[in-house]
C-alpha cells in the first residue's frame, strides 16, 4: 500500500472511533505535535552518558543507579544522576494514589487475558508507525529478539500495573524509570549510526514515539479488553487512564503529550493515526517475527504442536484484526481466518455475559481481582524475566 492517505482510510478502526467524536486539529496544532518528534529526554539521556562516559564506566556505575532507583541516600552524586533524581521525585500535584490503586486493579482483574490485546493490539499496533520501528530495527536481530521483547513487555507491564506498585521507589516506580534508561540507551545507539536518517525518521525514542506507546498500553488496551467482551465503569477507564499518565510522566513524556481524560487520549491517538501511523517494509517484518513467536508455542510436540501453532496464530492474528481492522492487517500480512474471529467474538460473548453476573453478584469483583493477580503472579514465576539491572546493562 504505497498511499500512506490510502492506508489511514483503510481501516484503523481507533482512529475512526476518535473521527466520530469530532476530533479535529488544525495545521499549527498538528505542526506543534510533529515538534516533539524532534525532542527526546535531556535527564536520561545525560544519565546514559555518564554511564558510558564517566569515571567509573563499570558495575560501580551501574549499580549507583540502580540505588537512586530503590530509594537509597546517595550524598555526592554526580550532577546528571542528581538531576535526574530530584525530577522523578517531585510528583506532580494532580497525582492520586487511590485513583491509582483503582486503575490498577481495574487492568489486574482481566488476569492473564489482558496479555492478548497487550501483544495483538497494542504491540502490533505500534508495528504500524513506521518511524517508531526504525530503533528495533537498527537493534538488530528482529527476528529472534520477538519472544523476547513479548515477554519482557509483559513482564513490564505487570509490573507497572500491579495496585500499590507505582509508590515512590516500588517495583513499579523502579520499572517505569528503568524502561526510560533503556530507552536512553538505545536512543544513544541510534544517534551514534552513521546511517540513522533523521529526515524521515525523526529523532529515534522521541517524545512522539513515546506517547504513542503510552496510548497503546492504555486507551487501546481498555478498548481492546471491552472488544473481549469485559466491563469497565466510566470511573475505572478514568483510573486506568490516569495510572498510564503517571506512568507516562514517569518515563519523560512532556506534561503535553499525557491525555488528563479519554476525550483528551483519543484526540491524540486520532493525531498519531493521521501523522505517524505510516508503516513500510518493516512492519511487515517486525509482524511476521511476532506472528511467528505465536507460532512456536507448538514446536517439538509434532503433528499436535504444529496444529497448536496455527490455531494459536489464528486466533491472535483474529484479536489484532478486531482493532486494526482489515486493511492494516492485510498490509502486515497476518492470517485471515473466519473460523478463528468467529470463535473470538464467541468468547467476547462469554465473556460479557460473565462480566454481567460479576456486576451483579456482591463480592464477584473483589474474587475476579485476586484471581487476577495470582495469574499475574503465577505467569511472572514462570517467565523468570529479568526487570532489574540486566534489562539495562543488556540495552548498553
Amino acid at each position: 500500500m504505497d498511499d500512506p492517505e490510502l492506508f489511514r482510510q483503510g481501516g484503523f478502526r481507533l482512529a475512526a472511533r476518535a473521527w466520530a467524536r469530532n476530533a479535529k486539529a488544525d495545521e499549527a496544532q498538528v505542526a506543534r505535535l510533529r515538534e516533539f518528534a524532534q525532542q527526546e529526554d535531556a535527564l536520561a539521556d545525560a544519565v546514559v552518558e555518564w554511564l558510558h562516559t564517566g569515571p567509573d564506566q563499570d558495575h560501580t556505575s551501574q549499580d549507583l543507579v540502580e540505588r537512586i532507583l530503590s530509594g537509597h541516600p546517595l550524598p555526592g552524586l554526580p550532577q546528571p544522576l542528581r538531576a535526574f533524581q530530584a525530577q522523578t521525585q517531585a510528583t506532580p500535584y494532580w497525582v492520586d494514589a487511590d485513583r491509582l490503586d483503582r486503575g490498577a486493579k481495574a487492568i489486574t482483574r482481566a488476569g492473564l487475558l489482558g496479555l492478548f490485546p497487550l501483544g495483538d493490539m497494542s504491540l502490533m499496533g505500534g508495528y504500524l508507525a513506521s518511524r517508531a520501528t526504525k530503533s528495533l530495527v537498527g537493534t538488530g536481530e528482529i527476528e529472534h529478539r520477538a519472544t523476547r521483547r513479548l515477554v519482557e513487555t509483559a513482564a513490564w507491564w505487570i509490573d507497572v500495573t500491579t495496585p500499590g506498585a507505582l509508590v515512590q521507589h516500588g517495583t513499579g516506580y523502579q520499572a517505569a524509570l528503568r524502561i526510560r534508561l533503556v530507552h536512553a540507551q538505545v536512543r544513544r545507539a541510534m544517534n551514534r549510526r552513521p546511517d540513522w536518517d533523521y529526515v524521515n525518521w525523526d529523532r529515534p525514542v522521541n517524545q512522539v514515539q513515546t506517547a504513542g506507546t503510552l496510548l497503546l498500553f492504555s486507551l487501546v488496551y481498555v478498548f481492546g479488553t471491552q472488544l473481549l467482551g469485559l466491563r469497565y465503569s466510566a470511573r475505572e477507564k478514568a483510573d486506568i487512564l490516569h495510572l498510564w499518565r503517571y506512568v507516562g510522566w514517569l518515563m519523560g513524556v512532556a506534561d503535553e503529550l499525557l491525555p488528563a481524560d479519554e476525550d483528551d487520549a483519543w484526540r491524540l491517538l486520532w493525531l498519531l493515526a493521521a501523522t505517524e501511523f505510516i508503516p513500510d517494509d518493516d512492519s511487515k517484518r517486525l509482524a511476521r517475527a511476532l506472528v511467528d513467536t505465536h507460532a512456536a508455542v507448538g514446536e517439538g510436540r509434532g503433528p499436535v504442536g504444529k496444529v497448536l501453532g496455527q490455531v494459536n496464530v489464528g486466533v491472535h492474528a483474529a484479536i489484532s484484526r478486531l482493532v486494526l481492522g482489515r486493511a492494516n492487517a492485510d498490509f502486515l500480512g497476518l492470517p485471515d481466518s473466519p473460523v478463528a474471529q468467529a470463535a473470538v467474538l464467541a468468547v467476547a460473548g462469554v465473556n460479557y455475559a460473565a462480566e454481567t453476573v460479576r456486576l451483579l453478584v456482591p463480592g464477584a469483583t473483589a474474587v475476579q481481582e485476586a484471581l487476577g493477580a495470582f495469574g499475574r503472579r503465577r505467569y511472572l514465576r514462570r517467565i523468570g524475566a529479568g526487570r532489574g539491572p540486566e534489562a539495562l546493562r543488556a540495552a548498553r
